[in-house]
């Protein structure tokens, strides 16, 4: 998500740059350069960044109702970005003893998706 908002930062400051009063202001846009799309390619990437950080929230509640090393195992692989070795050598268990915690794991993940 760091990468997303630079990408909005970045634009709205460019974007600064062809309004009136920018060093671009004075620059005649055509209407298939990057400038006259700014606005759109903006609040396009603020819907996308909106979008994860409500799947970022979804996930993090999600975890939280899992206990135990199936709550740690999920933290680090889905929040914390890790793979499943690098979750096994952390924390001392066998690479399959952490792939069957996690798949575990997403079995009740997923019978709970199809009740609802």
């Amino acid at each position: 998500m760091y990468t997303l908002k630079w990408k909005i930062e970045k634009s709205e400051t460019e974007l600064d740059r062809w309004l009136i009063g920018g060093d671009l202001s004075n620059v005649r846009i055509t209407k298939d350069s990057r400038a006259a799309h700014l606005e759109s390619e903006i609040e396009r990437l603020k819907c996308f960044l909106g979008e994860k950080e409500l799947a970022e929230e979804a996930l993090i509640i999600m975890v939280g109702h899992f206990r135990g090393l199936e709550n740690i195992i999920l933290k680090m692989k889905y929040i914390d970005g890790k793979t499943l070795r690098e979750i096994a050598n952390e924390l001392g268990y066998s690479y399959q003893h952490i792939v069957n915690k996690h798949a575990s794991a997403v079995n009740t993940i997923k019978l709970i998706e199809s009740i609802n």
